[in-house]
């Protein structure tokens, strides 16, 4: 219903509806196109231009796509979380996913070296992601340290590749920015196609999950889709 290259043309707003779409399909198939507009706090006018940009002939036929998305996904009530994980999974059993993915497996294959790159839980990430790749029988290397002295791998045919939830973490930036100016390609796994990150990125696959934080706003956002696409970059070098 969502496909990978509409989300890519999203702006804030339209990530914003889509969001509240997937966690509410069972209220929205009902709710008319004031209600919800009142909802997001949006015009009935942006509301329609979702549906024209998600290539619906209008509200209606949005709704109706809606209600028959939802029978086929589930025959029970999901959680939250679980649902927008089912929407993820659902989207990448297509061709776009495919196409989508083309780019980064073109710049992998030519490369010598891949050196993941993250900080926090996505350095954990990058490790994970280095010694999957090395099983596939791609040299890799998983860096979680901004401050490795980078200046000491040889860098011809290297492909950076940084994963970041969020795209705006400091020190991952500076070190993406300092490998860019010794000309190494940069593919990134992001949750927002807006971030930093992904915009400075050759490649950039965004997610589009909401973010989520506990206990004094420690991220637990999930990264079920990170291991997915990487798992699935490494099994078709």
């Amino acid at each position: 219903m969502f496909s990978y290259e509409q989300l890519e043309k999203y702006n804030e707003t339209d990530v914003e509806i889509y969001r509240y779409v997937i966690n509410n399909m069972d209220r929205v198939g009902y709710m008319s196109i004031r209600e919800l507009a009142h909802e997001l706090h949006v015009s009935t006018s942006t509301i329609l231009r979702f549906c024209l940009k998600n290539g619906f002939e209008g509200y209606r036929d949005f709704k109706r796509a809606l209600k028959s998305e939802q029978q086929q996904l589930s025959t029970y009530e999901p959680k939250s979380d679980v649902s927008e994980l089912a929407h993820f999974f659902a989207k990448t059993n297509s061709s776009a996913y495919e196409r989508k993915l083309m780019p980064a497996l073109t710049y992998l294959r030519r490369a010598t070296l891949v050196i993941f790159v993250g900080i926090g839980s996505s350095g954990s990430l990058a490790r994970y992601a280095a010694r999957c790749f090395t099983n596939a029988g791609k040299v890799a290397f998983g860096l979680e340290d901004s401050n490795y002295p980078v200046n000491t791998f040889e860098i011809h045919d290297t492909v950076v590749f940084a994963l970041s939830e969020s795209g705006e973490t400091p020190e991952l930036i500076a070190l993406v920015q300092h490998f860019q100016q010794r000309r190494c390609a940069v593919l990134s796994i992001t949750n927002q196609s807006q971030s930093t990150l992904a915009k400075l990125s050759d490649w950039n696959f965004s997610y589009q999950l909401a973010h989520q934080r506990i206990n004094g706003n420690y991220n637990i956002t999930t990264q079920v889709p990170v291991v997915y696409v990487i798992e699935t970059l490494a099994k078709r070098l």
